[in-house]
């Protein structure tokens, strides 16, 4: 049975697209979860959203308890989970308001716990292709149709935060051939992986983060700006999308 993980970045985190939403509050063996579970269906299927950073944006990236949310998500018996995100472009051919589906990612994180098996028993999780193929080939057709510019199969850099990045480390990012650069796709999505749950990021872009010297470097408010311009492209493509999804024998489910 299929079943939707939403979790809500900035701008996102509570869209109202659900049939029969409710909310509910739930415990985990992490703690609780960052905000109550809002749970509903899109044209049948069933569907819980979580808001990553509170209901009222006042969690900060190191703070997420990303193990309780995704294994709330699990817990509801979630198959696959999509994540809004807000990211920095890396790249000029992404462009502030363009949408970015990552197919690889780069930690750059420091104190996060960043996996379920740090007791009792030891699990090496196989992360070559951590981002569900699937997910964003059937994420960028419907963009496509849409006429929404997009950009799939790039690379995103989590950072810790909840600073922004010094023009050193952006040009440094850059050298690594990062293409869009957040505070939020570590670990969630190695998490999303060791649950064997589908995962993908529906990244924003809403700046060119600090390295582009023509361009005013990130501020917060820049990125509320667009992300709010951006949140219904990014909730018409959950409604497309979701309704379509099944499920795959690959490797998100080894």
């Amino acid at each position: 049975m299929i079943k939707v993980g939403i979790i809500g970045g900035s701008g996102l985190d509570d869209p109202d697209i659900l049939k029969n939403a409710k909310e509910i509050s739930v415990e985990t063996p992490y703690g609780p979860p960052t905000s109550v579970l809002t749970c509903g269906s899109i044209e049948g299927k069933d569907v819980v959203i979580i808001a990553r950073h509170g209901k009222d944006h006042s969690i900060y990236p190191s703070r997420v308890n990303f193990r309780a949310n995704v294994q709330a998500l699990k817990d509801q018996g979630c198959t696959h989970v999509i994540a809004s995100t807000a990211v920095g472009s890396l790249r000029e051919d992404i462009a502030p308001g363009h949408l970015v589906f990552p197919n690889q990612f780069i930690d750059n994180t420091r104190k996060r716990d960043v996996t379920f098996f740090d007791e009792d028993v030891v699990v090496h999780t196989a992360m070559a292709d951590p981002f569900c193929q699937n997910l964003i080939d059937m994420l960028s057709a419907s963009a496509e149709n849409m006429a929404f510019p997009f950009h799939k199969n790039r690379t995103v850099i989590t950072i810790e935060g909840p600073r922004f990045s010094t023009r050193a480390e952006s040009h440094m990012f850059r050298a690594w051939n990062a293409d869009v650069i957040n505070m939020s796709t570590v670990p969630e999505v190695c998490l999303a992986r060791e649950k064997k749950m589908h995962y993908a990021a529906v990244a924003m872009s809403t700046d060119y983060d600090c390295w582009h010297e023509e361009e005013e470097s990130v501020t917060w408010e820049m990125i509320v700006e667009v992300m709010k311009k951006n949140a219904d492209n990014v909730i018409k493509l959950f409604v497309d999308v979701i309704p379509k999804l099944k499920e795959y024998d690959d490797v998100c489910v080894k």
